[in-house]
């Protein structure tokens, strides 16, 4: 760049040089303007033409022109078409699992409803067990209100001495048993099915052929009442008793010695009765 513009004031010196020159040899020429004289200097002072000058450089910015008037609103375009739907994209990856929470308060629930019967075991073969059931819903309890238990046995036989306290005294023959009451006449053992309130009594007679003989009257395991009887005597022994039962408790007597009965005539006797249910 330096290079051309030192070039172009050279050749700028150089054409100035020669319009001084070529006026110094001609010199003036006196004219008025009108004259032969303006004609010949127009004539012979018109030299070739020269090379154009060198194009000035860019004036600066002109000020800002004032603002124009805004246009005109233009017309609202149509909607365009609803595109389509892109395709799903995939499934993200799972984030990672959140903090575990604080426990809540503990809630009041309502009781669940009873559920239904379970379905009975089912048997197994011989030296297996079955399979348990599942536990039934709980039985309504019974009104014993309207329930009436009582019994009466006796013996007719005087077989068998006892030689222990604890042998339970059989009976052979059921003078009165309510429906509903449970007495084992092998054993001589009541059994409790309604829970009150009950009176027993008993009545043996002693043979007068052994020694001494007792008479035990047990609730369950525990001998309630006893009675006794001396050796070579015969007698008549008795006794009483007021229990209060629960179902399944069970009342017996045991037997020291021989009691003496008979066919026709019933000298030993056990009887008991509901004084009240509970």
């Amino acid at each position: 760049m330096k290079i051309c513009v030192a070039t172009i004031l050279s050749i700028a010196l150089l054409l100035g040089n020669s319009v001084k020159l070529r006026a110094s040899v001609t010199g003036p020429v006196p004219s008025d303007g009108d004259g032969p004289a303006s004609q010949v200097c127009q004539q012979c002072c018109q030299g070739p033409a020269a090379i154009p000058g060198i194009p000035g450089l860019p004036g600066p910015v002109g000020p800002m022109g004032p603002y124009g008037q805004p246009g005109s609103k233009g017309d609202v375009g149509e909607p365009g078409q609803k595109g389509e739907s892109g395709p799903k994209g995939p499934i993200g990856e799972r984030g990672a699992p959140g903090n575990t929470g604080s426990k809540g308060d503990d809630g009041i629930g309502l009781p669940g409803k009873i559920g239904p019967r379970g379905i009975p075991g089912i048997f197994g073969r011989i030296g297996e067990t079955g399979v348990k059931g599942q536990k039934g819903e709980p039985g309504e309890t019974p009104d014993n209100s309207n329930q009436r238990v009582a019994f009466t046995v006796t013996r007719t036989s005087s077989s068998g001495d006892s030689s222990s306290h604890d042998t339970r005294l059989p009976f052979q023959q059921t003078e009165m048993l309510l429906p509903g009451t449970s007495f084992d006449l092998e054993t001589g053992t009541f059994t409790c099915s309604v829970p009150g309130t009950y009176v027993f009594a008993f009545s043996v007679l002693k043979n007068s052929n052994n020694g001494y003989f007792n008479i035990h009257l047990f609730k369950n395991n525990y001998r309630v009442i006893s009675t006794h009887g001396t050796s070579n005597q015969r007698g008549q022994l008795s006794g009483s008793a007021v229990l209060v039962l629960q179902r399944g408790d069970t009342v017996y007597l045991t037997v020291y010695g021989r009691a003496h009965s008979e066919s026709n005539y019933h000298y030993t006797s056990f009887s008991g009765f509901l004084l009240y249910p509970e």
